[in-house]
């Protein structure tokens, strides 16, 4: 179990992947665009727009797109580099 591990900082590091750091100093690299092809949805696509891909934000220790959080994955599994 990975009790507080959380995510502090988050870069686009090109190609629709995203390079994360924790709370613990663990840096991650995770393909989104991997996981937006394989699991195909109005509401995931459109961030295969790189612009769009590019607005994430960190928010209560989670990397998240969109407003109402359209894309929000397990931190556990992008502290292991996968989406899901």
């Amino acid at each position: 179990m990975m009790e507080h591990i959380f995510i502090v900082s988050a870069e686009d590091a090109g190609n629709l992947c995203v390079k994360l750091m924790f709370n613990d100093g663990h840096q991650s690299i995770v393909d989104i665009g991997e996981f937006i092809r394989n699991h195909p949805h109005p509401q995931y696509n459109k961030y295969l727009d790189p612009n769009l891909f590019r607005t994430f934000v960190i928010d209560d220790g989670n990397i998240v797109w969109g407003e109402d959080w359209d894309l929000i994955f397990p931190v556990e599994n992008l502290y292991n580099g996968k989406a899901a």
